[in-house]
């Protein structure tokens, strides 16, 4: 039995005039990736300089005006990697960099000495404060612990005065989940009475789910607890660093940023220790889904999970929202044939937003193909198979041939799994296009009766049966009726066409038609589709009315 009693409930917070749930985001906040040194540091094998300012750059490029680049006290890496982007002048102007340390002089001495030539930093420190840290791993009071950050903040004070460039001063009590509000908020104006923040020179006070340890409500509950109770809440940026180890990080942050937080710290895809740190990507791209400008380059997905996946070493999953290769694919029926209709009620009414069944956002926005939307396999319907032939290679089925060609590719998906489009395509090719044998058209005359004429259309048809040259002349009402009434002599049975559609492939003088042609053989019964090709429409019709009769054959 799942031994549940071993866990004790985590305290929710009373706030019984939360004002949060009445609220809509509408602006971004300021972001703040974190990859560089939260990220990196939870990777197995963790990025040497040259990986770190592609990442940097990746990170610029993407409109990131605070960036988290690491640890430079801690190793040497850290610290040649922030003298390499001074050296090469890869900070931008318009771009903070912010540094990490812990409340020690000899860290943050060394910390400033790695700052050198920067004009603007944030120098981000931090001591825990959970109640379960007092007291297992410190073994301090609430008073000494107190006096780590009021340290601390002196300290980057002290070496802060004689810098030429700007600092802001960041403080985070780590494992704020795990620490009692009234606590947080003491250790918090400490901190900021220590450094004079003002609205002029306000402090980043980040409020991290260390540990993510509730719901997502409890985080907001806290976040606007806290907001609603800075003696001076025009000194506070007030900061969220969410984990994810509930999978609700995403969650988390966006009441968060109801309950009043102005800045997000996070990473690319969620990496992150254990389960990961917040997606920014995500939130970024859910606000972007509701019509908010989220404030980040985000339009080309492809190019950053490629930087992302060739610095980290770690793959993006299939799944991953927005950014997963399935994630604008479906493989069930139902949704393939809401898809396709979506799509062509989005084409045929010209409409100026999107709004496509099981598409939230457009695949093309952020850098997809059409192409891949809809993926087949032994799930899949006929709306599926016919959709991919629309998308991928133009082919318009009328709608009686969608089951008669899907029932073909799903013979082919039970033995093999999914059938991407070019087996799909090949198998169109095989089945309708190259049907040749064993009646094989070559060539054919029309000619126009005069008006007292019963029909108004003479053909002369020259074809192959088995290789065998022949050819046969007949008249009809207009082409396709004089093709078919010579066919009937020819097999010896009586056939109908039940259906005729063709459609143009491409545009400009050079395109092609496609005909599609459903004829039935009214002696057995039978019925098939055929599809001709061609650069001229009445040709294409009658390769289609050929292939149709060989399909019967079959």
């Amino acid at each position: 039995m799942l031994n549940y009693q071993r866990y004790k409930r985590v305290p929710v917070v009373e706030l019984p005039n939360r004002q949060w749930p009445n609220k809509e985001i509408e602006n971004a906040p300021v972001w703040c990736s974190v990859d560089l040194r939260d990220g990196n540091q939870a990777l197995i094998e963790p990025m040497v300089v040259e990986e770190k300012i592609e990442f940097f750059k990746l990170l610029v490029k993407l409109g990131f005006k605070e960036i988290e680049i690491g640890f430079p006290s801690a190793s040497q890496l850290e610290y040649d990697f922030l003298r390499e982007l001074v050296k090469r002048d890869l900070i931008p102007d318009d771009v903070t960099v912010q540094v990490l340390v812990q409340c020690r002089e000899h860290l943050i001495e060394k910390t400033f000495e790695s700052l050198q030539g920067i004009k603007k930093a944030i120098v981000h420190i931090y001591n825990s404060t959970s109640t379960l840290q007092r007291d297992v791993v410190f073994q301090m009071s609430k008073e000494e612990i107190i006096d780590i950050a009021i340290e601390g903040t002196k300290l980057v004070k002290k070496y802060e005065k004689d810098f030429p460039g700007d600092i802001i001063l960041e403080y985070s009590p780590e494992s704020f989940t795990g620490t009692e509000l009234d606590f947080s908020l003491e250790i918090c104006e400490a901190v900021l009475k220590e450094w004079g923040a003002s609205k002029e020179k306000p402090v980043i006070i980040n409020l991290p789910a260390t540990v993510e340890m509730n719901t997502p409500n409890v985080y907001a509950d806290q976040i606007e607890w806290m907001s609603t109770h800075f003696s001076n809440r025009e000194a506070v940026i007030l900061s969220i660093h969410p984990h994810n180890d509930r999978g609700t990080a995403v969650a988390a942050a966006e009441l968060a940023m109801l309950a009043g937080c102005d800045r997000v710290e996070g990473t690319l895809f969620g990496n992150g220790e254990r389960t990961g740190n917040v997606d920014i990507l995500n939130i970024a791209y859910n606000m972007f889904s509701q019509g908010i400008n989220p404030m980040l380059a985000i339009e080309d997905v492809n190019e950053i999970i490629d930087v992302y996946e060739r610095c980290n070493k770690i793959p993006v999953h299939i799944r991953h929202p927005y950014a997963g290769k399935l994630v604008f694919t479906a493989f069930s029926g139902s949704h393939q044939d809401a898809i396709n209709k979506g799509v062509k009620a989005m084409k045929e009414r010209n409409q100026d937003w999107w709004e496509v069944p099981y598409l939230p956002i457009d695949p093309a926005d952020v850098g997809r193909k059409y192409e891949p939307i809809v993926r087949i396999n032994s799930q899949s319907g006929k709306g599926g198979v016919a959709f991919v032939m629309d998308s991928c290679y133009g082919f318009k089925l009328p709608k009686g041939m969608h089951k008669e060609f899907a029932s073909v590719i799903q013979e082919i998906s039970e033995e093999q799994g999914e059938v991407p489009p070019d087996q799909i395509m090949k198998e169109f090719k095989k089945n309708y296009l190259d049907k040749k044998e064993p009646y094989h058209f070559r060539k054919g005359i029309l000619e126009d009766l005069p008006d007292e004429e019963k029909y108004n259309t003479k053909v002369q048809i020259w074809y192959t049966e088995n290789g065998e040259e022949k050819n046969f002349c007949a008249k009809g009402s207009g082409p396709i009726e004089a093709v078919q009434r010579g066919l009937q002599e020819v097999l010896g049975c009586k056939i109908k066409v039940l259906d005729y559609t063709e459609h143009a492939l491409g545009e400009g003088s050079g395109a092609q038609a496609a005909a599609y042609i459903h004829l039935m053989n009214e002696d057995t019964g039978i019925s098939t589709y055929g599809v001709g090709v061609s650069s001229n429409i009445t040709r294409a019709s009658i390769r289609g009315i050929f292939s149709a009769v060989n399909r019967m054959k079959d």
